[in-house]
């Protein structure tokens, strides 16, 4: 016999010889490699029936206007009056009133060349491209999603 085609047995100080190409040897060798088959194919059922037993999560509820305004807007800008002048003027009253006109706020120099009455359609584009509506405007923010830009304009509409 080589050394390939038997194993030894250790326990406790006692050691046994055996050959590993007995028909018992073979056997039990062919039974767990087939046991460790099945079991992996079994798991993997459990695995892909569970996938597709789980509820659908619901959609994601997009912000409200509230919260975008909160999120991207009010570092630099307010919704009242009351509130000191941050970075950027008051919103308060956004939507129909002339750019470049609130006192108390030092407005940038494209500003004070600005003539024309804050709207839905004039904000939208404004705050996708604050520079192509205000040349020399100091807002550095864009928001690229038109439905961001709406909820924003919605939520501004609603202080009016």
């Amino acid at each position: 016999m080589s050394g390939a085609e038997t194993a030894r047995y250790y326990h406790r100080g006692f050691f046994a010889t055996y050959s590993l190409c007995t028909p018992t040897v073979k056997h039990m060798t062919r039974l767990r490699a087939l046991k460790t088959i099945g079991l992996a194919f079994c798991i993997a059922l459990l695995v892909g029936s569970a996938a597709r037993a789980q509820m659908p999560l619901p959609s994601a509820k997009p912000p409200d206007g509230t919260t975008l305004f909160k999120q991207q807007c009010a570092t630099c800008h307010t919704t009242n009056l009351s509130d000191p002048v941050r970075q950027g003027p008051s919103l308060f009253k956004i939507v129909g009133r002339s750019a470049g006109k609130v006192d108390g706020f030092r407005y940038s120099g494209g500003f004070t060349e600005a003539n024309f009455v804050w709207d839905d359609a004039r904000l939208d584009a404004y705050l996708a491209n604050p520079q192509a509506v205000i040349p020399g405007s100091n807002m550095a923010y864009r928001q690229a999603k038109s439905e961001t830009r709406a909820a924003i304009i919605a939520y501004l509409k609603e202080l009016n």
